[in-house]
């Protein structure tokens, strides 16, 4: 499992980088992919999302469908664990 977050970190942080250099603007500081870590023990193992996990998503709410559609994190976004998570922090699963 450790090595599941710590590869889900190294995406969140790759993927912060390219939103960085693609976007630009509001748009690159809104969405920072590295603020999922904090749900990594939720979205990986089905564990109940911590409050800094249900803060950060909604922070990164307006995000999910652009995260939905890499293919870095489309199988963690698209998870039942992921949707158990929002739903526990009382954020709407969005269809994208």
């Amino acid at each position: 499992m450790a090595r599941a977050v710590a590869m889900l970190v190294a995406l969140a942080l790759a993927l912060a980088l390219i939103v960085a250099a693609s976007a630009g603007g509001a748009a690159a500081q809104q969405c920072s992919a590295a603020q999922l870590a904090a749900c990594a023990p939720a979205i990986i193992s089905g564990s109940p999302p911590t409050a800094s996990c249900c803060s950060n998503l909604r922070a990164q709410e307006p995000c999910f469908c652009q995260y939905a559609r890499n293919p870095a994190y489309s199988s963690y976004i698209n998870s039942p664990n992921a949707r158990r998570t929002l739903t526990s922090c009382g954020i709407a699963v969005p269809s994208c």
